[in-house]
């Protein structure tokens, strides 16, 4: 795992952890077959992302003891296993559900149940659309006020600039800078990172009444909004740090929709003018006269 960034690390020891090692750890390498990983993946088909997940890590740990000698003769089993479709989940926070989201966390963060500092990183997630781990990870050397920019050094696809605006300047401001924790959300411990949202999102998200809303929704939401507000989607695609266009092309369809709201909205201003004079027209002609002399 050397060579893969944390956020990466996480994933393949959460797989490892959770469901690869309780289900093959005690067996040696070479007595991992085909059958083996079959029933494993299969015993996750209710989790098809978790399934194909685990039969991913399984294949790179099979590979890698392949390149250094000590792989099953046959070779790499996970090959054999077809992975699950995985159907896309899309949820994106409307206008009025903001609104009501930036009310439940001002009121939570007010009467205690929401921190301030798991407050301010909510906020930063919807005003930057970077990954959970990115702003979970934040530390204060890596936010350039003078070059006005916040330098991921870190992220999921490297290291990566996000714009330091106004709105993220305001939140950032309003965070209580801990003496020697070089982490702008710090954990429990000084010198710890925030470990965890989800309990704060959880509460957010039910007094907003958006419960089914994940906080990684909330960077599908970011790139929603750009998408309304004119945006193209190789411009959003930096500002989310995508370096694959394929992870941006999966809204696509939302700038259909963003291209057919602007194109009823030019015609709706051209229709006054052409069908209100075709239908003074046609009244005239119903009068008797021209539309000159109607007018």
């Amino acid at each position: 795992m050397v060579h893969c960034n944390a956020h990466t690390q996480g994933i393949y020891k959460g797989s490892l952890r959770n469901h690869i090692l309780p289900a093959l750890g005690t067996l040696p390498l070479d007595k991992v077959g085909r059958a083996e990983v079959a029933a494993l993946h299969y015993g996750l088909r209710e989790t098809p992302r978790a399934a194909n997940r685990a039969l991913m890590v399984l294949s790179k740990i099979f590979s890698l003891a392949e390149a250094w000698g000590v792989g099953p003769r046959d070779g790499n089993p996970c090959r054999f296993v077809q992975r699950y479709k995985e159907g896309r989940r899309e949820r994106f926070l409307t206008e009025d559900e903001y609104r009501r989201v930036g009310e439940a966390l001002c009121e939570l963060e007010a009467e205690g149940p929401v921190s301030a500092r798991a407050a301010a990183a909510l906020r930063l997630l919807m005003l930057t659309g970077c990954r959970l781990g990115e702003i979970q990870t934040l530390r204060w050397s890596d936010i350039d006020r003078k070059a006005g920019e916040i330098r991921l050094r870190d992220a999921k696809t490297g290291a990566r600039m996000v714009p330091l605006t106004p709105a993220v300047l305001e939140v950032l401001a309003g965070i209580r800078r801990v003496r020697r924790s070089p982490w702008v959300i710090t954990g429990s411990k000084p010198n710890r990172h925030l470990a965890t949202l989800t309990s704060h999102w959880h509460r957010v998200r039910k007094k907003a009444k958006v419960e089914d809303v994940r906080i990684h929704d909330l960077r599908h939401s970011f790139a929603s909004r750009a998408l309304a507000l004119g945006l193209q989607l190789p411009m959003i695609g930096r500002l989310l740090g995508h370096t694959d266009v394929s992870s941006t092309a999966r809204y696509a369809h939302l700038s259909q929709e963003a291209e057919k709201v602007a194109a009823a909205r030019v015609g709706g201003s051209i229709e006054d003018d052409i069908l209100r004079m075709e239908a003074a027209a046609a009244h005239a002609g119903a009068d008797g006269m021209t539309p000159v002399e109607a007018a």
